[in-house]
C-alpha cells in the first residue's frame, strides 16, 4: 500500500463518538479521490507500548497535516492540570499551524461546560460545522478536504492555465521576455499596454496572476526556466528517413523554453529538414523561399499542439518528420463538442488553455476564429498535397501533414573546410537571406522567426562564431545603430549555397 501524502488526525473524547470516528476513517479510505491523498489516524489504532498515551497522541498530531476535531457532549478525562487530551491535541495542532477542521454534534444545552468552552475557543479561530448524523459529517468533511487539496495544488477547480503554479514566484519570470511580448502585442494587435509596464500590472492585465502567484500560463509564457516547474512542457522533435518510427534516429532534439520559443524551435527543426526552392530576385531584393510543405501549415500544427495540449499529462508534444509526412502529437483529445469531422468545416474556437491562447493571439501566433485546421487544409491543397489527417491514438491528438510523393530527405550541401568547418541548417538559412546590412529585427523578419533568443542562439551567434557574419559596429555591440553583414567568407559561402540549390521545385 502506498504511503499517503497527508495524515488526518481525528480527535474526540475517547468514550464518545466512536461510530463517527470510524465512519471518517472508512469514508476517507474508500473514497476514490480522498483515498489517493489521505490516511487517517485514530487513537484506537495506537498499538500497545510503554509510552504514555497522551504523549503518543501528541506526537501523532505533529506528524499529521490535518487535524479533525469531532466534538460532542463530553469533555473527557482530564490530566493533573484539569485539561483533557482532546483539548491538548487541539492546542498542539494550533501551535503547529496545522489545518484544523472542527465538527460539532449535539445540543448546546446538554453539553459539558468545559467542552462548550473548547468549542468556543475553536470558534474564535476558525469556522465550525455542525452535524446531526454520519452522512452530514462525511459530506462536510469531504468539502473541507477537497478545498485543502485545491489550496495545496493537488487538484484543480480552475483551468490548468489559470491555476497558480506551485512554488513559482514573480522572480521566476523574465522581464525581458514580458517586455518583448508587450512590444509585439502593441505592434501586431494594438494592445493597450506596452513594454516597460511593471510585471505585476502586466500580468494582472493578462489575468495571469492567481492571488500573488504567477499562474501556469504565466510560467509557460514568460518563465526563465518553465520546464523547472512543468517538465513535460518541452517539445521533442524527431526526424526519420523512412516512413516508420525506427532506430537509429537520424536527428532527435528536445527543446525547452517558453511556448513562444518552443514553437519557433520546433518550426525551425522541421523547415531546416524539408526540401525547399529558392526563387529569383525578380520581384525584389530578397529571393523568395518555398518549402515542400507550406511553412504556415507546419506552424499552425505546431502552435495547435503547444497551445491546446493537456498540460496535466505526463506526455510531451512530439513533432516527427518522416519521408512521406509530418506528424505532430499532443497530449489530450478534442474538447466537446468538437469532432474530427467538425475540424474540416467552419467551427468555433474552443481553447483548452484560454489564458495561454490569448497572449499567443496577441503575438500573432494564432487567430481566434477557429480557422487553423481549415487553413492547414487550404494551404496543403494549394501546394498540391493530400488533405491533412487528424486522429486520436494512445491518448494523443495527432495532426498529419503530407509531403509530396517521392520527397527525399534534404542533404546539406558540402562546403570545403577552408570555407567553414561546419554549417548548420539554421546558419545556412541565415546566410541565404543576407544581401546587405540588416538589423537584428530585419533578419528575424526575413527568417519569419518570432523568438529573439532562439534567433540569437540558433542563428546569429553560430554564424558570427564561424566567421561568416560580422557587426558593422564591432566595438559597440549594443549600439542602436548596429547592423549585421556577411564577411568575405560568408559572401563566398552565400554564393556557394545559392549555386548548389536548384531553382526547380522538389
Amino acid at each position: 500500500m502506498l504511503t499517503p501524502k497527508y495524515i488526518i488526525f481525528v480527535s474526540s473524547p475517547q468514550r464518545e463518538l466512536a461510530v463517527e470516528r470510524r465512519a471518517i476513517r472508512d469514508f476517507v479510505e474508500a473514497d476514490p479521490l480522498l483515498g489517493r491523498f489521505f490516511g487517517v489516524f485514530l487513537f484506537e489504532d495506537l498499538p500497545a507500548s510503554d509510552r504514555r498515551p497522551d504523549q503518543a497522541y501528541l506526537q501523532h498530531v505533529e506528524a499529521a497535516a490535518v487535524y479533525v476535531g469531532v466534538f460532542g457532549q463530553e469533555y473527557g478525562a482530564v490530566d493533573a492540570e484539569g485539561i483533557s487530551p482532546t483539548e491538548r491535541e487541539f492546542d498542539r495542532a494550533t501551535a503547529l499551524g496545522r489545518e484544523r477542521l472542527i465538527f460539532v454534534k449535539g445540543a448546546d444545552s446538554r453539553r459539558d461546560p468545559r467542552m462548550a468552552a473548547l468549542i468556543g475557543k475553536a470558534g474564535s479561530q476558525l469556522i465550525r460545522r455542525r452535524f446531526t448524523d454520519v452522512s452530514q459529517l462525511t459530506a462536510g468533511l469531504y468539502a473541507s478536504l477537497v478545498e485543502f487539496l485545491e489550496r495545496q495544488g493537488d487538484i484543480r477547480s480552475l483551468p490548468f492555465d489559470a491555476a497558480a503554479c506551485p512554488q513559482a514566484t514573480l522572480a521566476d519570470l523574465s522581464e525581458e521576455a514580458l517586455d518583448e511580448f508587450l512590444a509585439r502585442a502593441r505592434k501586431n494587435r494594438g494592445y493597450a499596454i506596452g513594454a516597460g509596464t511593471p510585471m505585476r500590472s502586466a500580468l494582472a492585465h493578462l489575468n495571469l496572476l492567481e492571488g500573488e502567484r504567477p499562474s501556469h500560463a504565466a510560467v509557460l509564457l514568460f518563465g526563465k526556466a518553465p520546464q523547472r516547474f512543468l517538465p513535460t512542457s518541452e517539445v521533442k522533435c524527431l526526424h526519420f528517413h523512412g516512413t516508420e518510427i525506427r532506430k537509429p534516429i537520424p536527428s532527435h532534439q528536445v527543446y525547452k523554453g517558453t511556448v513562444f520559443s518552443l514553437v519557433d524551435q520546433a518550426l525551425d527543426f522541421v523547415m531546416s529538414k524539408v526540401n525547399r526552392r529558392v526563387g529569383t530576385r525578380a520581384g525584389g531584393a530578397q529571393a523568395p523561399v518555398e518549402y515542400e510543405i507550406p511553412r504556415d501549415a507546419v506552424a499552425e500544427a505546431i502552435v495547435n499542439a503547444v497551445v491546446h495540449r493537456d498540460y496535466a499529462s505526463n506526455a510531451s508534444v512530439q513533432v516527427m518528420l518522416f519521408a512521406d509526412r509530418l506528424e505532430v502529437w499532443n497530449p489530450g483529445g478534442l474538447i466537446p463538442p468538437l469532432t474530427f469531422a467538425s475540424l474540416r468545416v467552419p467551427h468555433p474556437s474552443i481553447p483548452r488553455n484560454p489564458l495561454l491562447a490569448e497572449p499567443m493571439f496577441l503575438a500573432r501566433y494564432i487567430e481566434r476564429a477557429g480557422t487553423g485546421t481549415l487553413d492547414m487544409a487550404t494551404l496543403s491543397r494549394d501546394a498540391g498535397l493530400k488533405e491533412p489527417q487528424f486522429r486520436f491514438e494512445h491518448g494523443q491528438f495527432i495532426q498529419v501533414l503530407w509531403r509530396p510523393a517521392g520527397a527525399a530527405p534534404q542533404v546539406t550541401p558540402q562546403v570545403t573546410p577552408q570555407v567553414t568547418p561546419q554549417v548548420t541548417p539554421q546558419v545556412e538559412s541565415l546566410l541565404k537571406v543576407m544581401t546587405g546590412e540588416h538589423t537584428r529585427e530585419q533578419l528575424q523578419d526575413l527568417l519569419q522567426l518570432s523568438d529573439r533568443e532562439n534567433f540569437r542562439l540558433g542563428y546569429l551567434v553560430p554564424a558570427m562564431d564561424a566567421g561568416l557574419v560580422e557587426r558593422t559596429i564591432p566595438d559597440r555591440p549594443q549600439s542602436r545603430s548596429q547592423r549585421y553583414r556577411l564577411t568575405p567568407a560568408g559572401q563566398a559561402l552565400h554564393q556557394s549555397l545559392l549555386r548548389s540549390k536548384p531553382d526547380a521545385a522538389p
